[in-house]
């Protein structure tokens, strides 16, 4: 579905993004992991338009999307979930998912995608006429995912949507990711909570200083000792160490 091949991306003289090559396959959710300045949120801006590479390509499907703009990007059926949710917070919460839909010409398929968002969301029916910056951060993260969904994307880009969010919402967040991904929702997840993305994810690649350094399932993923001690937090034993004979046990 979504092929990236050696992507170089700059921010002014800063190389933000080196030679990035990801595939997204239908159907499958994809994780980006790595520390903060990466390049994670720059790649998803990159395939919304919002962000022009210098080098490299990025297809949907097999059309090169690299240098569309985002409203083209957006009609393909890519949608994306920025990071920090960005709601219009004067803006009521019907008509921040209206704003979804702006591409859409049929009155009955927007009516269709809202019901469809409010079976997702139940609330956001209650509180419809609600101003979307007096709802909580949880709350406003449904929201801009709901907004997503009602573009019908094929692609979502979800931007750290777990960012500031209390444990409880945080499951709550990866639970509707994975609903989505069963009910056919294709998803590339640029996530810092790296246990969790993982755990989710089908395949998943690291990135660190603009480079992508490993790829695998989720799974093995977890399983990586280079993961494991720079992301997962956890003490990672030398064979030494293992066999009695050195020091105490470290971790990055």
């Amino acid at each position: 579905m979504l092929r990236i091949e050696a992507l170089d991306v700059y921010y002014g003289g800063i190389h933000a993004l080196r030679e990035v090559s990801v595939e997204v396959q239908e159907g499958e959710i994809v994780a980006i992991i790595g520390a903060n300045g990466a390049g994670k949120s720059t790649l998803l801006r990159t395939i919304s338009g919002l962000v022009r590479p210098r080098r490299g390509r990025i297809l949907f499907g097999e059309r090169d999307i690299s240098r569309l703009p985002p409203d083209r990007v957006a009609a393909l059926g890519i949608a994306h979930v920025p990071e920090g949710r960005r709601v219009f917070a004067n803006l009521s919460v019907l008509e921040n998912l209206l704003v979804g839909a702006h591409l859409a010409r049929d009155g009955r398929e927007v009516a269709a995608r809202l019901r469809r968002v409010y079976e997702l969301f139940p609330w956001l029916e209650g509180r419809a006429r609600q101003k979307a910056g007096t709802l909580s951060g949880g709350e406003q993260q449904m929201l801009a995912i709901g907004r997503a969904l009602m573009s019908d994307p094929r692609l979502v880009l979800m931007d750290e949507p777990s960012l500031g969010l209390a444990p409880a919402l945080v499951k709550a967040v990866f639970g509707i990711i994975r609903e989505l991904n069963a009910a056919g929702r294709t998803i590339l997840l640029v996530e810092q909570n790296a246990s969790q993305a993982l755990d989710l994810a089908h395949r998943a690649y690291v990135l660190q200083t603009g480079r992508v350094v490993l790829t695998g399932t989720g799974r093995e993923l977890l399983d990586s000792p280079l993961v494991k001690a720079a992301y997962l937090g956890r003490r990672v034993r030398r064979p030494e160490q293992a066999a009695g004979t050195g020091d105490d046990d470290t971790h990055a």
